[in-house]
């Protein structure tokens, strides 16, 4: 009868976490779930303690970092890059926020919480609606509308280390909504396609944005693959995944420096099937007849890799200048032996070691915008080590070098390229 009697006096239940190792709680009443996340997307002049914000089944919501808020030590919490989030609804808007670890639910009778006193915690008193024991366990109870309620600018403590002109979670909610839907279109695009966002194409990107916006009116966001090829469509080069046209080929041939003799490397990663690669090899012939070509040809699909020297196409497929290295085989038409002799296709992995000679040209089309950014960064380490002064390197129609500074631009009628300096 008297755990009867105790139970009927429970009137107030919160959700109950920790911060720098001290127990705090929030009324459950203000709680809409609890969930966890290991990325959100950044927001650019947010306050250091916005984390960024989240997308929760199709709603955008600002994640605060409490730790950082309230200027509190973070413990050390092994939790493999993953946070907890508690997901708030409060009057004006729903906002997540992270803790070191979430608890439980404690019921407590209302009578029995205290007014707040410094002495309780390390949070200013006028955030804490109050104190109260359970178990033997102290928790300081955060009233969240007032921390996050838009009747006052929200000030942590220490405010001097944070305070900036957009240090209020409104702001950071509302601010830079552009660079947030880019954001997420960002993340779509690595989830379905694995093509990720970089200096490599961002100013495409943000430009590709514009015209999508246009297009899509309010449903700007990707919601499956076909939506994530639809917004990627216009990205890839002239002739890709086919055999260059002669205009396209002299284009680039334009940029190749007359006069080369003796060896010519070639390095060509996400050479595919190869149809770049004898494209490549029949435009270096043309332009420089004379010089001993060698092509590595890397991909890391093994069956189109498998494929590539022994590649039949039909001729109506070609152009005049691929005339004079083609040849009759039992299979049908297929490169020349001077042609198949230049081009090394192999099965490989370029984020791993490259064992390359010093590279007169590098042909990598739409190649490195799918490989993470450290990878990137990778590549691009490879090409400044492995490329030799005046050498020419020809990116996707839509991609920069990571290194301006390394490269002087060259264009001709639309097509361009990059010379080593």
């Amino acid at each position: 009868m008297k755990q009867t009697e105790e139970q009927t006096r429970v009137d107030f239940k919160m959700i109950t976490f920790t911060l720098a190792g001290k127990d705090y709680g929030i009324d459950i009443m203000k709680v809409k779930e609890i969930s966890k996340a290991t990325k959100f997307t950044f927001v650019p002049n947010a306050a250091p303690f916005v984390k960024g914000v989240y997308n929760l089944r199709g709603d955008i919501i600002s994640v605060i970092d409490l730790s950082i808020y309230f200027n509190l030590q973070n413990t050390e919490v092994e939790n493999d890059g993953i946070e907890n989030m508690i997901i708030l609804r409060l009057e004006e808007h729903v906002i997540a926020v992270i803790v070191d670890t979430i608890d439980k639910v404690v019921g407590i009778t209302s009578e029995n919480i205290q007014p707040p006193h410094p002495l309780f915690g390390d949070v200013n008193i006028k955030y804490i609606s109050g104190v109260v024991e359970n178990e033997g366990r102290l928790y300081v109870i955060f009233d969240v509308e007032r921390i996050f309620g838009n009747e006052e600018p929200v000030e942590p403590i220490n405010t001097a280390d944070f305070r900036t002109q957009e240090s209020t979670v409104s702001t950071a909610v509302n601010a830079n909504k552009e660079d947030v839907d880019i954001g997420f279109i960002e993340e779509t695009l690595i989830t379905f396609l694995s093509f990720h966002s970089s200096p490599v194409n961002q100013v495409w990107i943000r430009n590709r944005f514009e015209a999508w916006k246009k297009q899509k009116g309010d449903n700007i966001q990707l919601v499956n693959e076909h939506d994530a090829e639809s917004y990627l469509a216009p990205f890839s080069s002239p002739f890709s995944g086919t055999f260059w046209s002669n205009e396209y080929a002299e284009k680039v041939a334009s940029f190749l420096s007359e006069g080369h003799t003796g060896n010519f490397y070639v390095w060509n990663p996400g050479c595919g099937s190869g149809y770049e690669s004898y494209s490549i090899a029949c435009m270096v012939k043309n332009k420089l007849p004379s010089v001993h070509l060698k092509i590595v040809a890397h991909d890391n699909d093994l069956i189109r890799i498998s494929t590539a020297p022994g590649l039949v196409v039909p001729q109506s497929s070609l152009e005049s200048h691929y005339d004079r290295f083609l040849t009759e085989g039992k299979k049908g038409i297929q490169f020349n032996k001077e042609i198949k002799d230049a081009i090394l296709f192999e099965y490989h992995d370029i984020t791993h070691d490259n064992t390359l000679p010093k590279l007169d040209l590098v042909v990598m089309r739409e190649t490195v915008s799918y490989l993470v950014p450290d990878r990137q960064n990778y590549i691009f380490g490879v090409l400044d080590e492995m490329m030799k002064p005046g050498s020419l390197l020809v990116l996707g129609a839509n991609e920069e070098p990571l290194n301006p500074d390394a490269w002087n631009k060259v264009e001709n009628s639309g097509v361009a390229a990059y010379k080593k300096k």
